[in-house]
């Protein structure tokens, strides 16, 4: 089973483009709109704070008006970006908190997808591995067995001597836990196909090298930040191949596009839908002309 979407549905440059204009003041509604287009959403907000309550039943209720839809959600910084880097003990009993105030309440709903743990760049292998026994300590805290966890390795040290698979350690942490390697397609990391687990997960975030680590800049009235881009049909059909054999081995393979400048994701989740055969509500994108930084000398 294949699911796909986008990271996130509340950005205020998808009215016109995706949101219609008469929406632009109803943001309440953003969620159940897409939800008429797309089964699956990854929630980037959990990672920049813990949502309370409210928020998570005002999720749970709209979630639950929208048919067969459900949510990814990103691990909580205090995890992912400060406490694992130091102190695996602090981090999985942060972990855990967050597992139980977040995910149990959505997965009691039947509205879980996966929980990505997308751990920091400068959280690398140690020549003691402790960072490896760190990061066990977090999988250890964590319900892996109930529910789909998956880890984004932003340093190039987890790899091994090829560049394009994990260290034996770790792909044998994973599996022994069921937990996914995230599959990456960005300007930071090399694209890795390890299966670790009976579920995937892929994430799209464009291909702006130039300006990846550069942050962004404010031109004329375009903002070109690292999400502003939109993939060509071809870059999207040579991962075709490689989605299905995914699919093939997994349970769930969830795929979630990041580079939502404009709407772009959410174009670019439309063509990937029909390139794999998934049906889908048909709708125009309006994408405006793509810049880059050479655009403007």
């Amino acid at each position: 089973m294949i699911r796909i979407g986008t990271c996130g549905w509340s950005y205020k440059d998808w009215i016109v483009a995706f949101y219609p204009e008469s929406m632009r003041d109803k943001r309440g509604g953003w969620l159940e709109y897409y939800g008429r287009y797309f089964p699956t959403v990854e929630i980037d907000s959990t990672y920049y704070s813990v949502p309370g309550e409210r928020t998570i039943q005002a999720w749970i209720a709209k979630g639950k008006r929208m048919e067969d839809f459900d949510f990814s959600l990103k691990m909580h910084k205090d995890v992912t970006h400060m406490r694992i880097l130091k102190d695996g003990e602090r981090a999985a009993s942060a972990a855990k908190e967050f597992e139980d105030a977040v995910v149990r309440p959505l997965a009691e709903e039947d509205l879980l997808a996966s929980v990505l743990v997308q751990l920091s760049p400068r959280f690398k292998v140690e020549g003691d591995e402790g960072s490896l026994r760190r990061l066990e300590m977090v999988l250890d805290a964590l319900n892996t067995d109930r529910y789909d966890y998956v880890v984004e390795f932003r340093h190039k040290s987890w790899l091994d001597s090829s560049g394009y698979d994990y260290l034996p350690g770790v792909r044998d942490l994973l599996s022994s836990k069921n937990v996914a390697v995230c599959s990456l397609d960005s300007p930071y990391f090399p694209r890795t196909d390890t299966s670790t687990a009976d579920h995937a997960y892929i994430r799209f975030h464009g291909k702006n090298y130039d300006i990846w680590w550069k942050g962004e800049k404010q031109i004329k009235d375009h903002r070109i930040n690292r999400y502003d881009y939109l993939y060509k049909e071809e870059e999207l059909e040579k991962w075709v191949p490689t989605i299905k054999e995914f699919d093939s081995k997994a349970e769930k393979t969830r795929i979630y596009f990041n580079n939502h400048g404009k709407a772009k994701a959410a174009k670019n989740a439309f063509y990937l839908m029909d390139s794999l055969g998934i049906p889908h509500q048909e709708k125009e994108i309006r994408i405006k002309e793509q810049f880059t930084l050479q655009s403007f000398g």
